[in-house]
């Protein structure tokens, strides 16, 4: 078997950073902001997806990146699905928080 060859692209360069960089955004913008709707059924199974194949994409790239980042990215994607156990609220929506916007 032949070694694995590294990505000679930017993009190829970028991609663990960039996949690392969405996890923890996204876990500081539903930790940090309330929800104000209830979405779909099929959005919310899409944002779980989504939420679990960046997680599985982190992974692979796992040598990529720097240790440190690698476990506050992966911590932050663990983060994501533990928030939806929160209440049921916070199972619908992906957030910590939520609340009605008066009118």
């Amino acid at each position: 078997m032949s070694d694995q060859q590294k990505p000679t692209s930017a993009i190829g360069q970028a991609m663990p950073f960039v996949t690392a960089g969405l996890l923890i955004a996204s876990f500081l913008w539903r930790t940090l902001t309330a929800a104000h709707e209830y979405p779909v059924r099929s959005e919310q199974v899409m944002t779980m997806l989504i939420d679990l194949g960046l997680i599985a994409g982190l992974y692979g790239m796992r040598q990529r990146l720097p240790a440190a980042l690698f476990w506050i990215a992966l911590a932050s994607g663990v983060g994501l699905f533990l928030i939806r156990l929160n209440s049921d609220a916070s199972w619908w929506t992906g957030h910590l928080a939520f609340s009605i916007l008066p009118r």
